[in-house]
């Protein structure tokens, strides 16, 4: 039997560093829900005492069942004693079990940004990785530079990991920040590594500045490493860190190795683009494994091949990671996956084979349009219905009408009027309503809830956590066509809905009557 892989997701701290990511408070717990639902072994929350986010998110840490949340930090400043350093007890009291520490490995950084003689540096380690080792269960010291450092000195580098492995660390990582390492370079450094350092203490953190960091990270478990970092879809500064989905998928299905991810690797994909909706980022088609691209095929004589035999052109079956087989040129493009879709549903399709091609030809259009229904269970449920079976609505809309208006108020001040208006039919009957809000999307929200609760009092139930818009035009400016994704949440469940129009209010209706559709539909 194959060593076990352990894997430690930086998304929340590293991957907030990519440009144009910015995590809320409700993104970091609910992304660190995820990633301890599939199994991975290590989730880095973020650096406590750093900024609000990361001090809130340790305030109200997930019940997790499968995952460690790691506190991520630094070693003690110079001139400080572990025990008196603020920022290094602000990490240790952040009520987590796990640590991972950073400390210079490279003799240039060491003179250079932290301007220590090589000695005092060794000192910070141990001290720092003694007196943390005391307080919590669990320490990782993460090596930075180590690889750079070790081709300009390395006795020196070798040196850091001696004293932080003697001080108590449990882990070692061995980091590649600038991302210059290629993986010809890792054997005859890791063989020295493990001469110091056992194996099932060794671990790697690659960026992917060259593009190798997927490559070297699996160079490395060859030769020696048993902890991979990474973040998920290789999100992270500059080009990224190495994509946990890609080391994941090869260390599991190629590799054969054991990892506690093997049993949830068929829900590869579906978290992937989950993490993405949920920080509002267009998923890239062409991602290894779980991209809308990864296994579509277009060319003819591909396509031919392909159906006769998959691995003509497809180097493992594409439902090993959740996702699907595309034939671009032909009808029966994700025929099967849908079917299996309304399967779970428990949808009737038996002798309804025309009927389950029409719906496939709509779901086809609807995402030409700019739906995607990876991201919004709920739509999807509800456009099966109303497409399988007898479905009457709750009710039907007459029409809207919504006013925004910027004026002055009593001190002179410029402040944004919001107003909506609805008319509904339900069971025959005209409601008319109108409210206030704090914004357009908000009072159509109340109004729309002000008209269906007398008939309708389950809908007090109803709540929106979450509300975003993608532009998936930007080419159009403000014409563009925009996609709005609602999150919502009764007392029993909570779903995600979807609308997309070229005005965003049209959108967010689309999105609204959906939500307020199935909550009602499932509070019957």
């Amino acid at each position: 039997m194959k060593k076990k892989i352990k894997l430690y997701d930086s998304t929340l701290r590293d991957g907030a560093q990519t440009k144009g990511v910015n995590f809320s408070l409700d993104d970091k717990l609910k992304v660190a829900k995820i990633l301890d639902q599939i199994g991975i072994d290590y989730i880095e929350g973020g650096w406590p005492g750093a900024n609000p986010t990361d001090d809130k998110f340790f305030k109200a840490l997930p019940t997790l069942k499968n995952s460690k949340v790691v506190a991520f930090g630094m070693m003690r400043k110079s001139g400080k004693s572990a025990s008196n350093d603020p920022n290094l007890n602000a990490v240790l009291n952040s009520g987590v079990s796990s640590t991972c520490l950073v400390g210079k490995s490279w003799d240039f950084q060491v003179k250079n940004a932290l301007r220590v003689s090589l000695n005092e540096n060794l000192d910070m380690i141990s001290d720092t990785i003694t007196f943390a080792s005391k307080r919590l269960d669990e320490v990782l010291f993460d090596a930075e530079h180590f690889f750079d450092g070790y081709k300009n000195n390395p006795k020196y580098s070798l040196n850091t990991l001696k004293r932080a492995y003697e001080a108590g660390a449990n882990w070692i990582i061995l980091c590649d920040t600038n991302g210059g390492t290629l993986p010809y370079e890792l054997k005859d450094i890791l063989n020295q590594v493990k001469k110091l350092i056992p194996e099932n203490c060794l671990g790697v953190h690659f960026h992917n500045d060259t593009d190798n960091a997927t490559y070297n990270s699996l160079e490395s478990v060859i030769n020696g490493a048993t902890q991979v970092q990474g973040t998920f879809n290789g999100l992270g500064e500059r080009c990224g860190n190495a994509n946990l989905v890609n080391v994941a998928a090869n260390i599991i299905l190629k590799m054969k190795y054991d990892c506690k991810l093997k049993k949830n690797i068929k829900k590869l994909t579906k978290i992937s683009r989950l993490i993405d909706e949920t920080l509002n980022r267009e998923s890239s088609r062409n991602l290894p494994f779980v991209g809308s691209a990864a296994f579509a095929h277009k060319g003819g004589l591909h396509i031919s091949a392909v159906e006769k035999d998959p691995k003509c052109y497809e180097h493992i079956d594409p439902s090993n990671v959740g996702n699907e087989r595309v034939l671009v040129v032909s009808n029966q493009s994700g025929k099967s996956n849908i079917i299996n879709r309304l399967k779970k549903l428990d949808i009737p399709i038996e002798g309804k084979e025309k009927k389950v091609a029409i719906f496939l030809e709509l779901i086809k259009k609807q995402e030409f349009l700019g739906y995607a229904y990876d991201g919004a269970e709920a739509s999807f449920e509800l456009m099966a219905i109303r497409n399988f079976k007898e479905f009457r609505e709750f009710y039907s809309l007459e029409s809207f009408k919504v006013s925004d208006e910027k004026r002055k108020n009593s001190k002179n001040e410029f402040v944004p009027f919001s107003e909506a208006s609805v008319k509904i039919i339900v069971e025959s009957k005209e409601f008319y309503s109108a409210s206030e809000g704090n914004g357009p999307i908000h009072a159509l929200d109340k109004a729309l809830r002000n008209a269906l609760v007398k008939f309708y009092p389950k809908i007090k139930k109803l709540n929106l956590v979450d509300y975003k818009v993608r532009i998936l035009t930007p080419q159009d400016g403000t014409k563009a066509l925009v996609r709005v994704r609602i999150e919502s949440r009764n007392d029993k469940l909570k779903w995600s809905t979807i609308g997309v129009s070229y005005n965003v209010i049209d959108a967010s209706y689309i999105a609204l009557n959906d939500s307020i559709t199935y909550h009602l539909l499932k509070s019957k």
